[in-house]
């Protein structure tokens, strides 16, 4: 098999994507995580809320493959507010150090005019490399 497919246990099916995909050389590319849970509901309107629960799902998905947050190499970020984002600075990084710890991946931040879920602030992807 070229690759495998990675759900967390417990989260209602992903139609039409993959959380996750393994490949036979041990990348994990993750799909964008936003700030819902496995029931797909919104945890928080809040968009720290919602960050730290997009970095969660992310992390969920590492561990379900057999990783941790460290093999974690590449996050790109997709944000609706970007004066939400500068004024929170703060916030945001205890949040991050919550999920993430001191690991700091190479990553990228993108402002978008809207994300395809209706109330979704954040949406992050990522790429880990497991050993």
């Amino acid at each position: 098999m070229a690759h495998k497919t990675i759900h967390p246990d417990g989260w209602l099916p992903a139609k039409g994507y993959a959380n996750g995909v393994l490949t036979k050389d041990g990348v994990l590319h993750i799909g964008g995580q936003i700030g819902w849970d496995a029931d797909k509901q919104f945890v928080s309107d809040d968009f720290i809320g919602q960050m730290r629960q997009a970095l969660a799902n992310i992390r969920a998905i590492v561990e379900a493959a057999g990783g941790s947050v460290a093999d974690v190499t590449r996050l790109t970020w997709f944000v609706t507010d970007k004066a939400e984002y500068l004024a929170r600075q703060a916030e945001v990084g205890q949040a991050y150090r919550d999920v993430f710890g001191r690991h700091f991946p190479a990553m990228s931040m993108v402002v978008v005019s809207g994300l395809i879920e209706d109330g979704a602030k954040v949406e992050i992807e990522a790429t880990a490399h497991l050993q």
